[in-house]
């Protein structure tokens, strides 16, 4: 429940209603403007997320608030800097996109803020997407693609594509055991809901047997998209907008979405910010269904809040994670499993890499 102190002045409403009259998004649960409006700077990912995020996110708060928003560039694994802010209380960003397993790393060290509202207050996002100190944003899925012009019998689960003989064509896999070991122990028949804890040993000797047949390991999101669009091979799995922009491109190629394994980012605030209570506006205002629709314009990760799909058109939502009809088909993965045993799988796969 949102504390009365949080709730809105009538004053408030009149201000965020002016906005909304001018064109911006304003929501009713938007705190007023502050006497002076704060600058916050927000931490993405980067790339095509900046536009994205700042059409959807950053100026129509800025529009409905008055505070301004300054976004950069996070590092891809923004856990030291974010524990050397707070530690050194020397606060780079206010506010900073992370991964569940980024977030469970720095809550169990005691490195982020409250966002202050919870599922109750926003009971169409999914209930993956919110915890006490953080909210999740966007949904990206890893499935995998095949080219339509290549491979003419169509796979439909991880067994076909790790079936060399009923599914022939030239295949990559991910350099890196998460999601790969997933991926053989689906192939061998382990159920979706059944899946962690993973069996290891039953995992390594699945992929023995498809390691002959592997011409590419890819190790980023980049070079899925080329060897997708390029055709130097057939069949792939990776991350679905990744693999979508290369369709985007013109590449004839198709996503299976049965069997994926799909995981949430969003945003963490740094434990003792100056700006927390801005920062918490902003976070909160994120959560509005129209204004995540925004972002799937230009990127195909799906919204956390489902309520998004009455603006997103029919079209665009069959290429989104979070549609119902891609949803239902996937699981979401265990962080929590891979956090405990990451270092020591990690160890073993990279050992039987070289075998």
């Amino acid at each position: 429940m949102t504390s009365r102190s949080n709730r809105p002045s009538r004053r408030s409403l009149l201000q965020l209603a002016g906005a909304a009259a001018t064109g911006a998004i304003a929501a009713p649960y938007l705190v007023g403007t502050v006497r002076a409006a704060t600058q916050i700077t927000v931490a993405d990912p980067g790339g095509p997320f900046g536009p994205a995020f700042r059409k959807a996110f950053y100026d129509p708060f800025e529009k409905a608030t008055g505070n301004k928003v300054v976004n950069v560039a996070r590092e891809a694994e923004p856990t030291a800097q974010f524990k050397a802010m707070v530690e050194t209380k020397s606060y780079t960003w206010d506010v900073c996109t992370l991964t569940l397993s980024a977030r469970d790393i720095l809550k169990r060290q005691g490195l982020l803020d409250p966002i202050g509202f919870a599922h109750a207050d926003v009971p169409k996002l999914m209930p993956q997407a919110i915890s006490p100190e953080f909210m999740g944003t966007d949904v990206y899925s890893t499935v995998f693609a095949y080219r339509t012009d290549k491979v003419k019998n169509a796979p439909a689960s991880w067994t076909d594509f790790f079936n060399v003989e009923k599914f022939p064509g030239r295949r990559a896999l991910r350099k890196n055991p998460i999601d790969t070991i997933e991926q053989a122990l689906l192939a061998d028949g382990v159920p979706l809901d059944k899946l962690y804890p993973l069996d290891i040993e039953r995992a390594f000797k699945v992929l023995d047997k498809i390691k002959p047949h592997v011409a590419v390991w890819w190790t980023g999101g980049a070079q899925s998209t080329q060897l997708l669009q390029s055709g130097e091979v057939d069949m792939l799995p990776g991350w679905n907008a990744r693999l979508q922009a290369a369709i985007d491109g013109g590449a004839p190629a198709k996503i299976v979405w049965n069997q994926g394994l799909y995981s949430i980012e969003g945003w963490g605030l740094p434990k003792g910010g100056p700006k927390a209570d801005v920062a918490r506006q902003f976070v909160r205002f994120c959560s509005d269904p129209k204004t995540q629709a925004i972002f799937t314009e230009a990127l195909a990760y799906g919204p956390t809040n489902l309520d998004a799909y009455q603006t997103i058109p029919a079209e665009r939502a069959k290429v989104l994670p979070t549609s119902p009809e891609n949803l239902k088909q996937m699981a979401i993965a265990n962080e929590d499993w891979w956090s405990a045993n990451r270092a020591k799988v990690t160890e073993r796969f990279n050992a039987w890499l070289l075998t």
